[in-house]
């Protein structure tokens, strides 16, 4: 079978606009592969995004299996509407239609979507972030959300901490991530490749 590819079909983007507020959007990702996945969904203005990326890649909405939201966010919960025959992992909720079932992401257990993809808790930003881990032929991808903002927040912390409910778990996460890693999506940026890791990839 055909390797899994991530494609980001929008960058998403923070930008102070006044005391007290910013522009933001949230970074949307397709995993395309034997289950395409769509990862974070942007805001409700996203929607000729959604579908232009996805027509470009020769898919419809009906073509996604799982629909991934890091978090609740609306810039990242925007358009779930657009896919209602698909699995929805909504931070720790999974839902088929108005069928609910339990995970113990809260465990540390992981969501298994097959081999190469998964869905795994990374706290900190929420007290119920998830992760998408995908083995590509290029290396490991972790589409993130907001648990890192942007490549910018690897050097000055302050952007993360900023909207961050739990920093000492954010911390965590993003370290474990950080080892895991060849490639990050973040919640506001562009991806980006991770550098002078001092250890090999490990298991999330």
């Amino acid at each position: 079978m055909a390797p899994y590819e991530v494609k980001v079909l929008k960058d998403g983007y923070a930008i102070p606009a006044g005391t007290g507020m910013q522009r933001a959007d949230g970074t949307i990702t397709l995993v395309a592969g034997r289950h395409n996945v769509l990862v974070d969904t942007g805001g409700p203005w996203d929607t000729e995004a959604i579908l232009r990326g996805l027509k470009a890649q020769q898919l419809s909405p009906a073509d996604i299996d799982h629909v991934v939201c890091t978090h609740g966010h609306s810039d990242h919960v925007g358009n779930i509407g657009l896919f209602p025959h698909a699995t929805l992992i909504v931070s720790y909720d999974i839902s088929s239609g108005d069928l609910y079932t339990s995970h113990p992401f809260a465990r540390g257990e992981r969501y298994r979507i097959d081999d190469d993809v998964e869905v795994i808790a990374t706290p900190g930003h929420t007290s119920q972030d998830v992760s998408v881990v995908v083995r590509t032929p290029a290396g490991v991808h972790v589409i993130a959300g907001d648990l890192f903002e942007s490549e910018e927040d690897l050097t000055d912390e302050d952007i993360w901490r900023a909207s961050s409910e739990d920093p000492a778990r954010q911390a965590e996460s993003r370290e474990r991530i950080l080892r895991l890693a060849d490639f990050i999506v973040p919640g506001h940026g562009s991806m980006f490749a991770v550098r002078d890791r001092d250890e090999a990839p490990g298991e999330p």
